[in-house]
């Protein structure tokens, strides 16, 4: 299964890409926010990451590639689509707007905010606040490709531990988002060699961060 993919784009559409990586081209679906993260500045050139949702149905038997500029964004998406009624191809389309700022609409109960999205609707808003109220809160400082200040890159193995850590912190344990991602890069910069979810926790305690 596809999970990540690295190359140039060799051709834009309005919603998809084709992305040349090691000599095979892909199609990716994006959202207009997506694609205006991936491209911003990029040159002919210049290499494209994409996170990738890999999607296959009784209903959609043709393997679709969704992409993602973040890890952040491929997992919050992954969330919204456990809502009844939204499938994946209805969230690429709803989801224009930073993760941080949808994120804060479900935390705050914002109709109207929600309700806007492309394809979503009053009724639809109503129902995404129902079911994910109070699991977004570790998406809400999500910014448009911001990281903390000084923070250093993380591979992409240890991003997926951290996102999974963060949720912990923040909806389990209380802590804000900003403090959550202070600890985890304080964790992995005292211990690189950290390989899961419990070695991160472990670290981040007995370290007292």
């Amino acid at each position: 299964m596809i999970g990540y993919l690295e190359g140039h784009i060799i051709h834009c559409e309005a919603d998809a890409v084709l992305l040349l990586a090691k000599g095979v081209g892909y199609e990716v679906l994006v959202n207009s926010f997506t694609m205006a993260r991936v491209t911003a500045g990029t040159g002919a050139n210049d290499i494209v990451s994409l996170y990738v949702y890999y999607h296959v149905s009784e209903r959609q038997p043709k393997p679709v590639l969704i992409g993602f500029a973040s890890l952040e964004d491929k997992a919050f998406f992954q969330l919204f689509i456990s809502v009844a009624a939204i499938g994946p191809m209805k969230a690429v389309k709803a989801l224009v707007r930073p993760v941080g700022e949808i994120a804060r609409a479900i935390e705050q109960k914002d109709v109207t905010f929600l309700g806007q999205l492309p394809g979503i609707g009053k009724r639809t808003a109503e129902k995404i606040i129902a079911t994910l109220h109070g699991k977004t809160i570790a998406f809400m400082d999500v910014s448009a490709g911001s990281a903390p200040d000084r923070a250093v890159p993380l591979a992409p193995d240890k991003q997926e531990i951290a996102l999974q850590v963060a949720g912990v912190l923040v909806e389990q344990l209380g802590h804000s988002s900003a403090s959550a991602r202070r600890m985890i890069q304080a964790a992995f910069e005292k211990n690189p060699d950290i390989h899961t979810p419990e070695e991160l926790l472990d670290t981040i305690y007995q370290e007292g961060l």
